[in-house]
């Protein structure tokens, strides 16, 4: 574990709690693998909220994700294409949203309507 990560994560997070964008900020200010950051998140018990992608961390609501009333059929071919072991890893859905200029939200709310889950997070969260 590294003390300049730990520094860094209590230094903006003095209430133990630190949101996803906060963190892939950190891990790109110090260089480093932001499932390092999230680690040592968790083992420092700092907690993380607000997904980027919508699917924890938002008080009352938990996750804000909702079903898309549609999706296109490249995004779809996207999402379907970018699958491992049948779930849409977190990296492949930011770089959907990037290619196809859409929020990340958008891309889990696009999955969600595809009933598909929204796995390997970057951070380790889930």
């Amino acid at each position: 574990m590294s003390q300049e990560i730990i520094d860094a994560l209590l230094e903006r997070a003095p209430d133990k709690r630190i949101s996803c964008g906060g963190a892939f900020r950190i891990a790109e200010q110090l260089s480093v693998n932001p499932l390092e950051v999230g680690r040592t998140a968790d083992e420092i018990g700092v907690r993380l909220y607000h997904c980027q992608l919508g699917l924890f961390g938002y008080n009352d609501k938990e996750r804000i994700v909702q079903p898309a009333e549609q999706v296109s059929p490249e995004v779809e071919k996207a999402i379907r294409e970018g699958l491992i072991v049948g779930r849409l890893p977190c990296a492949v859905a930011w770089a959907i949203a990037n290619r196809f200029g859409l929020r990340k939200t958008d891309v889990a709310n696009a999955a969600e309507t595809l009933e598909i889950r929204v796995g390997q997070c970057q951070l380790g969260a889930f």
